[in-house]
């Protein structure tokens, strides 16, 4: 079993709408969105769920109210302000924890004098397991402020290779999270190659530097595309030229195309419309052989 991953260096350079339509053109891949801050390709994908998980990290302080005496220590001990006060009436103090302030560390829990404060697993999200047009997707949705989002990729991709391997599937494609922080991290370790989706930028240039020397580090086949290409000829070149140097393949241009905006708005691949910009994507599908290895 093989595993693509589609990166990028910052948000919006096209990545999900990519990975979308290399699913397409894939026929029989297990899909797995793990940009789990902000997944969104279940919009061009829609999904019938199957299965729902809740999904638990880390741990947070709750106050148990009927218990508590009201002395205070739990706020002279929390060193990150998660301890709130209220006197609702003179004289009557009470007091409870910020979930959102509350980095789970226990201290309040260790020295609250009655015990009454409890220690709960934190919910931070759910994952899914949904079928698609194109096949099984696994997918995430993390809380509001929740935390721990690399360990939700990991469970996403791991579901998402359990379910290839039942299903007999040689190919995972992975929608990876922008940047180059703990969530891609969590998305490229121990894959089989990532495609890097650039666009003709400054911007776009100082991240695809950074992303390639992410992948580098770990030693992985790595692939660059340059989406929007033809706005900036010039800085494309410069941008393949500086990919290659860093030992990445060049797997294609992709050129400014509206007609990308309105195959989302229809919850369609690009490559299941008739925009021009489809052929450029069949052409990198083409270089990139469904068994994870470069041409």
């Amino acid at each position: 079993m093989q595993e693509l991953v589609v990166i990028s260096g910052k948000g919006g350079t096209g990545k999900t709408s990519l990975t979308a339509s290399l699913a397409v053109l894939a026929k029989s891949a297990v899909v797995a969105d793990c940009d789990v801050d902000a997944a969104d390709l279940h919009l061009v994908l829609p999904p019938q769920i199957k299965e729902r998980h809740e999904f638990f990290a880390g741990w947070e302080a709750v106050i148990r109210q009927a218990d508590c005496i009201a002395c205070g220590e739990c706020l002279n001990f929390c060193r990150y302000d998660a301890i709130n006060m209220i006197e609702e009436i003179p004289g009557a103090k009470k007091y409870f924890v910020d979930p959102i302030a509350c980095e789970g560390c226990g201290v309040c829990v260790r020295f609250c004098p009655v015990k009454a404060i409890d220690f709960l697993e934190r919910r931070c999200g759910e994952w899914f397991v949904s079928e698609t047009r194109v096949g099984p997707m696994v997918h995430a949705k993390l809380g509001i402020a929740a935390e721990n989002s690399g360990k939700l990729v990991a469970t996403v991709r791991q579901s998402a290779r359990r379910i290839a391997e039942a299903a007999k599937r040689a190919l995972v494609i992975v929608d990876g999270p922008p940047g180059i922080g703990c969530p891609v991290i969590a998305s490229i370790t121990g894959t089989t190659q990532v495609l890097v989706v650039t666009e003709p930028t400054v911007s776009g240039e100082h991240d695809l530097e950074r992303v390639l020397a992410l992948t580098r580090h770990f030693g992985i086949p790595t692939a660059v595309c340059v989406n929007k290409w033809d706005l900036n000829l010039k800085m494309t070149t410069m941008i393949e030229k500086k990919a290659s140097k860093a030992g990445a393949q060049i797997a294609g241009r992709i050129r400014y195309d509206p007609c990308v905006t309105k195959a989302q708005i229809q919850e369609m691949a690009v490559v299941e419309t008739d925009a021009p910009s489809a052929v450029d994507i069949e052409n990198i599908w083409k270089t990139i052989n469904i068994t994870g290895d470069i041409r």
